[in-house]
């Protein structure tokens, strides 16, 4: 039988997003990948509403989900991105929000459970997207906070990040609750929800808060590490999921996964999500939060970091350089002096600096001569670190380390909106490799060191994708933001980097 192609395929939306192909159905309507012609073709997802849902209530509560995620998006890079929206010639609504490539949590749960190496940064990535819709968004100068209400394993998408490593992105405020002060106004006049996933208040139609994503969470969090919810009904309906969500306990973890390795903390962490009663869960995701973060660490000197790549991909020894062409006499780089406009202080900063007929990417950085001594025999690690939103912005994080010796961190932001930030990015892609320079505090005018430091392969055709990204981003600018954000996933992850670095010692 022939296959009938969607025919909105080739379809020019808005005279500017042109449909490809369809990649997501359910029960609010389709998802496409499109082509974002006003952008250079950049790949962009559009959804549309269901026609079946096209009454002035549908259409309220689309628009609602359209700006819960454009609003919590700037706040959060684990909430999807919704950076358009509008109505076609039909008057069908539609927004437009970034194109992911990866799966669902629903897909990888489906293969088998997660281990804990993989459950855990997952975990902690959704509770802080969790913790930023309840932390709430402005809307007409009061802040709402904002209930998901259908947190399950299908609205979690995740994204294989060479940087970041597993990136979650909660998806799907389409029954979400903007919650104010007042009691009455929260009620719930009919059931939304995944039956599954409900808390025993939702069931009810109580007035529901922050607790009741926290019971949902909990749900997902145990079918992660088991394969299956936690609370069975014999029928799929209301009636037999409220009686099972109000009766059954939850039953450990253990007995539904055995090769699951026992964690007082996390089994704790779980019951306490599931209880009943919303007043004897967590308070807060921020409670949630600091759970989690006590199961890493009572992991921590027997797991394995799932969250970044393997050691040999990002740490080298110092390194002589390489090939005719990037040469550069012993005298030139004498002649290199500290830049008149930067304050001789310990700062970090970039520059492109001429070798031959190109041009090298390097980290300039000023230190103790003391310190420079003991850290030219020193390996060099380096992660590269991206958001697109709220401002295109890397965070370029290089660490010197050697044994018995505190690593010296040396973090700076590439700010892709400016075209010097772009360069600089594309040619780290181009190359492969910087240059470390150290200067002295004591003699600030005089080049004391150079070290070269290659750069993972996988990161480079992702470097110059970023400054792409950058030079075609028409985003609002909010550096800060962005650098807030990628400072904080930056402190997540040193402990993590931290044990591997002690790893990879212990092991040379």
């Amino acid at each position: 039988m022939t296959k009938v192609q969607d025919p909105w395929i080739g379809r020019l939306l808005a005279k500017r997003y042109k449909l490809q192909a369809i990649v997501g159905r359910g029960s609010m309507g389709k998802v496409y990948q499109a082509a974002d012609t006003v952008l250079g073709g950049v790949a962009v997802a559009v959804k549309f509403l269901s026609q079946a849902l096209m009454d002035d209530k549908g259409k309220e509560r689309f628009a609602s989900e359209a700006r819960a995620c454009a609003l919590l998006g700037n706040k959060s890079i684990h909430i999807v991105r919704v950076m358009d929206y509008g109505v076609d010639e039909t008057e069908l609504p539609f927004y437009v929000m970034e194109y992911l490539q990866g799966e669902s949590l629903r897909e990888m749960v489906d293969v088998q459970p997660l281990t804990l190496e993989q459950f855990l940064p997952l975990a902690q990535q959704i509770s802080r997207g969790l913790q930023a819709a309840h932390q709430g968004i402005e809307v007409d100068g009061r802040v709402w906070s904002v209930v998901h209400r259908d947190i399950k394993p299908s609205n979690i998408f995740v994204v294989r990040d060479p940087g970041l490593g597993m990136l979650a992105k909660v998806l799907d405020f389409g029954i979400a609750k903007f919650v104010n002060e007042n009691p009455e106004s929260n009620q719930t006049s009919h059931f939304t929800g995944t039956l599954a996933y409900c808390s025993p208040e939702q069931l009810e139609g109580r007035s529901l808060g922050q607790r009741s994503d926290i019971y949902s969470l909990g749900v997902m969090m145990f079918e992660m590490l088991t394969g299956q919810v936690p609370i069975q009904a014999p029928l799929e309906s209301i009636g037999a999921w409220y009686r099972a969500h109000h009766m059954q306990a939850p039953p450990s973890l253990q007995s539904i996964n055995p090769k699951l390795p026992k964690n007082a903390e996390l089994e704790g962490l779980i019951q306490h999500c599931l209880a009943k009663d919303p007043q004897d869960r967590p308070a807060n995701m921020v409670e949630v939060i600091q759970a989690l973060d006590r199961v890493e660490q009572s992991l921590r000197p027997k797991a394995t970091p799932a969250t970044l790549s393997t050691p040999d991909d990002h740490t080298y020894h110092p390194q002589v350089s390489t090939g005719p062409s990037l040469e550069r006499s012993a005298d030139s780089w004498d002649l290199l002096s500290w830049p008149k406009d930067k304050p001789v202080q310990k700062i970090v900063f970039p520059k492109l600096i001429p070798v031959g007929s190109s041009q090298i990417p390097s980290l300039w950085t000023m230190l103790p001569r003391h310190e420079i001594n003991q850290r030219v025999l020193n390996r060099c690690y380096n992660q590269f670190l991206f958001t697109s939103a709220p401002h295109p912005m890397v965070l370029w994080v290089t660490a010197l380390y050697q044994v018995k010796q505190d690593p010296r961190w040396l973090p700076c932001y590439l700010d892709l909106k400016r075209p010097e930030g772009q360069e600089i990015c594309r040619c780290l892609g181009e190359i492969g490799h910087y240059y470390l320079l150290l200067f002295s505090l004591e003699e600030p005018g005089k080049f004391c060191h150079r070290l070269e430091v290659s750069i993972a392969t996988g990161q480079r055709p992702l470097l110059q994708e970023w400054a792409d990204q950058g030079q075609i981003s028409r985003l609002a600018p909010a550096p800060d933001l962005s650098k807030d954000l990628l400072r904080r996933e930056y402190e997540r992850l040193k402990p993590q980097i931290l044990a591997r670095l002690s790893q990879q010692l212990q092991m040379s």
